[in-house]
């Protein structure tokens, strides 16, 4: 099995994306080549941006399964709607009137156990696709693309994480923003979360979110700066309280956004920035992720 690193933020515009893409960068510039990344914001992947010249290798549409209500056999018992968990299934037997909001459901099949008159037919309702990219680094880029209007945020993580091959020997995982479902589901079973976050009042209290919910889901992390320099020092007395190590710290520099605003990250890259992520993925690999005993370093 691969070993699995989450990167992740509080918030949107900390960072993470740069974190990501320049992890693998490095990660197979100086441990190993066996090395993917996988973009699990899939409201709004954008790892590819930094990949001018890479080349689709797999597109395959993914589906979820969603029942229908045949009428014509529905004698509208309305167990169907009592064993729905999400209030997807509305039945009125006084108009015969039947129907599933695809919206909300969720799949998991309980109105097909609950009719005994086989009038719940699932069929396949598409939620997006999964996008397979060479990119000429590593194993390349994974990505989710979510249709556009579809709530199955969660659902197609879920299988874009399931899509990924086990061999590479480490994947990354660009997480979505926040806190929310899905999060959860894409650092679920990751074994280490790199968070991102940016010294700031905003930056803190999300940061603070965010390591609330590892910790509830017992997952050891550690904390990049990036943009120091700006805000304030009130950042660094939390992770000081919390006894959480800075793997890194990145400052704002206007050279770098402009490089990153352009699509154009891994271009020329300073000294000072290949010494950050040299050290930062030393610290990860060496403090933490001691994978199976093993030492992916080129030192």
């Amino acid at each position: 099995m691969p070993l699995k690193i989450a990167v992740a933020s509080g918030k949107g515009g900390t960072g993470k994306t740069t974190v990501s893409v320049n992890l693998q960068h490095f990660i197979a510039s100086y441990m190993t080549p066996e090395v993917l990344l996988v973009d699990c914001d899939v409201e709004e992947p954008n790892d590819r941006i930094f990949f001018p010249d890479s080349r689709l290798q797999i597109s395959e549409v993914v589906n979820q399964m969603v029942p229908e209500i045949d009428t014509e056999k529905c004698i509208f018992c309305r167990e169907c709607v009592e064993y729905c968990e999400f209030n997807a299934i509305v039945v009125i037997p006084p108009v015969k009137y039947a129907e599933v909001n695809a919206s909300l459901c969720h799949s998991c099949g309980a109105c097909s156990v609950a009719c005994q008159d086989g009038a719940v037919i699932e069929k396949r309702h598409p939620i997006g696709q999964i996008n397979c990219f060479e990119t000429g680094l590593g194993h390349g880029l994974a990505e989710g693309v979510l249709k556009i209007g579809s709530p199955m945020q969660t659902m197609m993580i879920k299988e874009l994480k399931k899509s990924v091959k086990n061999n590479a020997d480490i994947v990354i995982y660009d997480s979505p923003p926040g806190t929310s479902c899905p999060v959860v589901e894409t650092v679920s079973d990751v074994d280490y979360v790199v968070l991102v976050a940016e010294p700031t009042p905003f930056g803190l209290h999300d940061l603070i979110l965010m390591v609330e919910l590892l910790v509830d889901l017992d997952k050891p992390l550690g904390v990049v700066i990036n943009k120091a320099g700006l805000g304030n020092n009130d950042i660094y007395e939390f992770l000081k309280e919390q006894n959480i190590e800075i793997l890194a710290e990145i400052p704002f520099d206007k050279d770098y956004a402009s490089r990153y605003a352009s699509g154009n990250l891994l271009n020329d890259i300073d000294v000072q920035t290949k010494g950050i992520y040299r050290n930062l993925i030393k610290k990860v690999e060496s403090r933490y992720l001691q994978y199976e005993g093993s030492n992916y370093f080129k030192w």
